[in-house]
Parts: C-alpha cells; structure tokens; sequence
C-alpha cells in the first residue's frame, strides 16, 4: 500500500488500549455492575478481551433479554466509576500531537458509548478534532470514510477490519488482546510495539516524495512487535 502523500493525512484511533488503558476503569465499574445487579461478573476476565460492543461482553453474564437494561445501568454507572481510574497509554498525547504537527486531523472512532468515551479524553487532556461512538470493527469505515481517514491506529484485529473495509492504512499497535501476529495475520499493514514507535512513523510517512514510507515503517514496527511484544501501561 505504498505511495507518495500530497495533502496532510486524517489519522483515525481507536479508544480502548489503544489511546487509553482503560482496564481499570472499566473492571470497577463492572464489579460494581455486578453489585448493583447481583449477578457474579468476573472483571479479571472482562479486562482481558476489550475492543468489542459492551453487548457482546454482557450476554457472557447476563441472559439475552436483560442485556439491553443492563447495558444502559452499565453506561449510566460509567462515568463515576471508570473516568477517574483509567490511563493514558504511553505515547498517546504525543501520537495525536504528531498528527497535527503533520498538518492532519486526528479522530477517534470507537465502539464505546460516545458520551463516556469524551468524558475519558476530557478527563486525561486528549483532544482529538472529532470523536465518533458506538462503531465496531466495519462499522468503523463509515466514520472514516465520512472523514477521509487515510490511516487508522488500533490494537484489535477488529480495529485491523474497519481500516480495510475504510481503503484506510491500518496501523495497529499491540498493546491490547491481540498481539502482534494476530494483527499481522489479520491485514495490519503497519505493527508497532506502541504509540511511542507511532510520531517517529508518521514522519516518514508523510513526508513527500517518500513512496516507500508505509513499507519502511511496516517493516520495522513489525520486527519491534516480534522482539517484544505486547506492552501495557502500568
């Protein structure tokens, strides 16, 4: 997917373990979930598999016809359980800054509930230029089609399925559920460690005249991920 950029790029990322740490967060308030409910819901586990719609998490604890009332309790009790607690991950703030020092425009396109998703880069000072909620894997591509994506950042095989179904070059990071071959052998174009490996990428690749940027980057993100694999924040 090599080629020659002209205009500055818009780059799309993912939420959940790709911009923010949010297993904190999000195993408080299911443990309180779990309270309020009483029904027993293994937070370990939850934190373990993040990246899909809260609904396909919740049919694993609750039957089928309670899914949609315990998912609005799960999104009302949100914000004073999950905010607070939840990270930034490493060299996020500076992956977004990097796209603007790009002359580009950085959205965040996520399957979490678009109001808790703000309230969370409100909260860590993140400010991306448009934030889109409630999309999973190719529903992505709607979004980044809508605002000319050309790149999407994002740590789950799925977030590697909205870039293609977009025509955008997909950027993962392993840094969440899927490690890096998972990604590569889901059409990953680019595989970095973490967003740290991110601004430095970005630099080839928009930069003009630099046909062989996105191959360049690819070639040693991937070899970053095979070394040392995923890595979270503490």
């Amino acid at each position: 997917m090599a080629h020659t950029t002209s205009r500055p790029p818009t780059v799309g990322f993912d939420l959940d373990m790709t911009l923010i740490d949010s297993r904190p967060g999000i195993h408080a308030c299911y443990v309180a979930l779990s309270a309020r409910t009483g029904t027993p819901v293994d937070a370990d586990l939850v934190v373990t598999r993040l990246g899909p719609p809260l609904e396909d998490e919740l049919v694993n604890w609750f039957p089928a016809e309670r899914v949609p009332a315990v998912a609005d309790l799960y999104r009302e009790i949100y914000p004073a359980t999950a905010v607070t607690p939840t990270l930034a991950m490493p060299g996020a703030r500076e992956a977004v800054a990097a796209v603007r020092r790009a002359g580009g425009r950085a959205i965040v396109v996520t399957a979490k509930y678009e109001p808790n998703a703000k309230l969370h880069l409100e909260h860590l000072g993140i400010e991306p230029d448009a934030v889109i909620g409630g999309l999973w894997a190719e529903q992505k591509a709607q979004a980044l089609r809508e605002y000319g994506a050309r790149v999407y950042v994002g740590d789950h095989v799925g977030d590697v399925r909205g870039a293609r179904a977009a025509g955008a070059l997909s950027v993962a990071v392993a840094t969440g559920p899927c490690d890096a071959e998972e990604l590569r052998s889901a059409g990953a174009d680019v595989v970095l460690t973490d967003l740290t490996a991110f601004p430095a990428w970005l630099s080839e690749y928009a930069r003009p005249g630099e046909g062989a940027a996105e191959e360049a980057g690819a070639g040693s993100g991937e070899e970053a991920g095979a070394r040392s694999g995923p890595r979270f924040s503490a």
